[in-house]
């Protein structure tokens, strides 16, 4: 059973006992345990029965360290996907063409024609297996029922070096400081340069089940449990409004030295670029904000963070709102994509925003300098600036230089949780950028 199916299945809402729907926690806890079980089952039929070529094996050794970075040496990964209902009837290549637009449609012909883009067809409704392997071409039909196997030579990103502290621990719970530039879960481009892979390969194979997520940028306290039990334990805690979190953020210019609480509502209004904003129509928002010191010659400002609600990117859009900005932010504190104001007050237009954003990617630097459309050839240039020149010998894909320490994270930390009973307060240090004078 994957990790995130683990991490999915122990979300789910449990009712407090002697409530009105404390029926509905025993219907709730049984279900769970059921798919609990189903998946597992499901999961280990599906790895028996796949050829060998297709289980994903982590290189090995699976991790080397340079220049401050944890790297991973490429390796092969399949994904393996059963057929969705609109694939029914369609070729092969149309799919992977209309549907995986990351690559062009000559890459999928070869890929098709060497068999790493292949389909396993199940007989009798038994799981897909070897001697099922259909050896296919580009025009051939996906069915019902197919599982389909793509296999990339995959170049992962490098992460820092600095290791995943342990804050605390006892049988049940860790409490880890993650660093900054390390994603929770794998995702995207990442998967074993995750918070989840890093401690699964330091604790011989046993994967933790996180109980709150931090942006892949963002640096700080994150709470795992070693079982579902804890996990539901510790989320459900983390959902009510009895936990004080604190968070420490680096910000443009001379805060306000008195505290200030913003209430604006935010709404996501891009999912897939990750962009939120203010908006009348968004979801209430609540964060109280002091400064704890002003660098004059630097212009910029270290500030406490007190969060009374979970709203995605909510510490970060308020700040921009209020018009301090974290200093590096890529998405909130990007020039070339809200212009000189960095979107106070929630100025700039929603569509204009995305485009922009969507056309340079939400993971480029902070830019203090360029911006408006004009500028967006200046940053395919910075961009381009990244590729070494050199091709992957294996895949022929384009190699990236390794990226700078600004590239890795922003100055936002989680520094401290603690329950208002009293019963338990964890706290990290302070990263170096908040402690520079």
């Amino acid at each position: 059973m994957s990790d995130q199916t683990l991490s999915e299945l122990s979300a789910l809402t449990i009712t407090p006992p002697g409530s009105p729907r404390s029926k509905s926690k025993q219907h709730t806890e049984a279900y769970t345990q059921r798919r609990r079980k189903e998946s597992e089952t499901a999961f280990a039929v599906q790895k028996e029965s796949l050829p060998s070529k297709f289980l994903n094996q982590p290189p090995d050794p699976l991790y080397y360290f340079e220049d401050g970075l944890r790297k991973i040496p490429p390796y092969n990964y399949t994904y393996n996907t059963f057929c969705k209902e609109r694939w029914r009837g369609r070729t092969l290549l149309d799919i992977f063409v209309n549907e995986f637009r990351d690559r062009p449609e000559e890459y999928y012909k070869k890929a098709i024609e060497a068999g790493t883009v292949t389909i396993f067809r199940k007989k009798d409704g038994r799981h897909p297996t070897q001697e099922q392997l259909i050896y296919c071409g580009p025009d051939t039909i996906v069915n019902n029922g197919d599982m389909i196997a793509h296999t990339l030579h995959r170049h992962e990103p490098p992460v820092t070096d600095k290791p995943v502290e342990v804050v605390f621990e006892d049988e049940s719970l860790i409490v880890i400081n993650k660093p900054a530039g390390v994603p929770v879960h794998p995702a995207g481009r990442y998967n074993y340069n995750s918070v989840i892979e890093i401690m699964k390969h330091e604790r011989n194979g046993v994967a933790p089940l996180p109980c709150n997520r931090l942006d892949r940028l963002t640096s700080g306290l994150m709470f795992c449990a070693k079982t579902p039990q804890a996990a539901d334990d510790m989320m459900n805690q983390l959902r009510t409004r009895t936990i004080r979190k604190q968070y420490v953020a680096r910000v443009t210019g001379e805060f306000p030295t008195e505290d200030i609480t913003c209430s604006e509502p935010i709404l996501s209004v891009s999912p897939k670029l990750g962009l939120n904003r203010v908006r009348a129509n968004g979801k209430h928002a609540s964060t109280l904000f002091r400064r704890l010191k002003y660098n004059k010659e630097r212009d910029y400002s270290i500030v406490e963070c007190h969060p009374f609600t979970g709203r995605t990117h909510q510490i970060r859009v308020h700040l921009q709102y209020l018009g301090y900005p974290i200093s590096n932010d890529p998405i909130y504190c990007n020039r070339l994509v809200w212009g000189p104001g960095l979107g106070k007050g929630g100025e700039g237009d929603d569509e204009d925003i995305i485009t922009r954003l969507g056309r340079m990617g939400k993971d480029q630097v902070a830019d203090a300098v360029a911006y408006f459309d004009e500028m967006v050839k200046e940053y395919q240039e910075i961009k381009a600036h990244k590729l070494s020149g050199e091709l992957c010998s294996v895949c022929e894909a384009p190699l990236y230089t390794d990226p700078g320490s600004h590239e890795l994270g922003i100055f936002l930390h989680a520094k401290r949780y603690e329950c208002e009973e009293g019963r338990w307060a964890y706290e990290t240090k302070l990263p170096d950028w908040a402690t520079v004078d």
